[in-house]
């Protein structure tokens, strides 16, 4: 990437899945980024709904992101990541897998599943296993078994390239999408071991260069 690119600001959260998925992008395509950490507060100058953060994304959720080159703002992890193709993957090294029309859509259906669904479902876990005011068991056992049916989905995808990437043919933004929300599955009590491919895939994208260096940029930030 161009060294003249002014570094792009990515507002995130030390524990958020959504801001690392960013990270990964970014990271994979060479584009330099500073990290901006918020707490979950209302404190106008550390918080996401703080009247400083509001004035960023009005919905007060990480991630959002600045790009200083073209004075442009986004919010929500899935404009965040279509945003970076658009402007920085003119090679396409994270989209589609070829160039046909179901090529695309099969990239959207999967990076549409985790954004409405698996990741949905992940978050509802975390929320009643570990942040809920008092216990509601009904409530945990649901998205527990709504997001199990999720891995299943994913699992039998996975299957089709041998668990070394969600779309055949090669890592792209989707993993990027998935990576942060099933690295998750131990904080949110789920269990892999009815997954070989998921997996494997996890494995291999624990491996992966430019996951390594966003989790340790987002780490750094954090004084970690």
């Amino acid at each position: 990437m161009a060294t003249h690119i002014k570094p792009l600001i990515l507002h995130a959260h030390t524990t958020g899945p959504n801001p690392i998925k960013i990270a990964i992008a970014l990271e994979a395509l060479g584009i330099p980024f500073t990290v901006k950490l918020w707490d979950f507060s209302n404190d106008p100058k550390t918080g996401v709904k703080g009247t400083t953060f509001l004035k960023i994304n009005e919905n007060g959720r990480v991630p959002a992101l600045e790009d200083p080159n073209t004075g442009i703002i986004s919010w929500e992890s899935g404009a965040c990541m279509n945003y970076v193709r658009r402007v920085y993957d003119s090679a396409n090294q994270i989209g589609p897998c070829g160039s046909s029309g179901q090529d695309l859509v099969d990239f959207e259906k999967w990076e549409y599943f985790l954004l409405t669904t698996l990741g949905p479902m992940t978050g509802q876990v975390n929320w009643f296993k570990h942040y809920h005011h008092q216990e509601n068991e009904d409530a945990l056992q649901r998205y527990t078994a709504q997001t199990y049916r999720c891995y299943n989905v994913l699992e039998n995808q996975l299957r089709k390239s041998g668990g070394t990437s969600i779309l055949p043919g090669r890592v792209c933004a989707v993993d990027y999408h998935f990576e942060p929300w099933v690295r998750q599955h131990s904080f949110a009590g789920l269990s892999l071991d009815s997954y070989p491919m998921i997996h494997k895939w996890l494995g291999l994208m624990h491996a992966r260069e430019e996951v390594q260096e966003a989790y340790i940029k987002v780490q750094a930030a954090a004084g970690k």
